[in-house]
């Protein structure tokens, strides 16, 4: 469900689970975490994309109905936690394609990259309070990118919202007309940025993570943790799944 390539000096690598819109499992977040890890060093870009309609609906909450102790929601708040993690610690760009929808678990990998293109009419954000779960997993990410004001709109709100407004908040950094042109726009943008010095790159990465360091990752990821199995969590999650029916 993860697909991965070199094409020229890009690292591309693609959620292939087109059928879920890209719905994210435990295994799913593994081997992203894997496909970075093991990335030709060769690449001079990252890019993140999703097939099908959408680059990522956030978590498969159906596999939770299984698991009443929580421990797949565990797994897929630990797993995304790591991914975004490898992701921001990538000395080369990252290039984030979010056409379609990018929600909830979706929203939060964008935290690990460093230029995120979307379409106008997509839908963006965290709408994962109202199941009792905290989106508290992606803060200290968020905040890198957005700043401290856009990150609390986005994490309290719980909303959702479309591309023009991802790009007016610093969510989005480019914003094509429809969502059949984000993939060849974040090419674009991979190949240009692959183009140049690598090691003026890495040093700028390396750089920008010192003066914007990620804090309290662990803190946000543990905050989320927290409320697995509570009685909200209990009670609201089964709405999920009759909705997915």
């Amino acid at each position: 469900m993860i697909k991965s390539a070199l094409q020229g000096d890009v690292f591309e690598i693609a959620l292939s689970r087109p059928e879920k819109r890209n719905a994210l499992t435990p295994e799913m977040l593994t081997d992203l975490r894997a496909a970075i890890a093991t990335a030709p060093k060769e690449a001079g870009a990252f890019l993140l994309s999703g097939e099908g309609a959408a680059f990522c609906a956030g978590f498969d909450l159906s596999r939770c109905k299984d698991s009443p102790d929580g421990a797949v929601m565990r797994a897929l708040l630990n797993g995304l936690h790591l991914c975004i993690g490898a992701l921001a610690a990538l000395d080369s760009p990252v290039i984030i394609a979010a056409h379609g929808a990018a929600i909830a678990g979706g929203c939060a990998l964008l935290g690990g990259g460093d230029v995120i293109v979307t379409n106008a009419d997509a839908k963006l954000g965290y709408p994962v309070a109202r199941l009792g779960v905290s989106p508290a997993v992606s803060a200290p990410f968020l905040r890198n990118l957005v700043g401290d004001g856009p990150t609390r709109a986005r994490e309290l709100e719980n909303g959702l919202i479309d591309g023009r407004a991802a790009m007016a908040c610093g969510l989005a950094h480019e914003c094509t007309d429809r969502a059949e042109e984000v993939q060849e726009r974040a090419s674009a943008i991979a190949q240009v940025l692959a183009a140049k010095p690598r090691g003026a790159m890495a040093a700028t990465k390396q750089w920008l993570r010192t003066i914007v360091p990620v804090r309290s990752g662990e803190d946000g990821l543990r905050a989320s943790l927290s409320l697995v199995g509570g009685e909200e969590e209990q009670r609201l999650l089964p709405l999920a799944w009759s909705s997915t029916r």
